[in-house]
């Protein structure tokens, strides 16, 4: 290994790294954005009632009934 070897940094790292600099806040802005879409909390009472209220679909989707 060379005696002034630099480890590779990609553009895509380099245009990360200067946008968390220019905005220190970001993270917590994308950690906010996540909470609103995505981290609920779950009602497994609900989900399986929903689980227990399908109806199994037929294996041949057209057939409308036994033959």
């Amino acid at each position: 290994m060379p005696l002034f070897w630099k480890p590779y940094k990609s553009d895509t790292t380099s245009f990360i790294e200067s946008l968390k600099a220019k905005k220190p806040s970001l993270e917590d802005e994308q950690r906010a954005g996540r909470a609103l879409l995505w981290d609920k909390r779950v009602d497994l009472d609900a989900q399986a009632d929903n689980d227990d209220s399908r109806v199994a679909q037929q294996p041949y989707v057209y057939q409308t009934g036994p033959k």
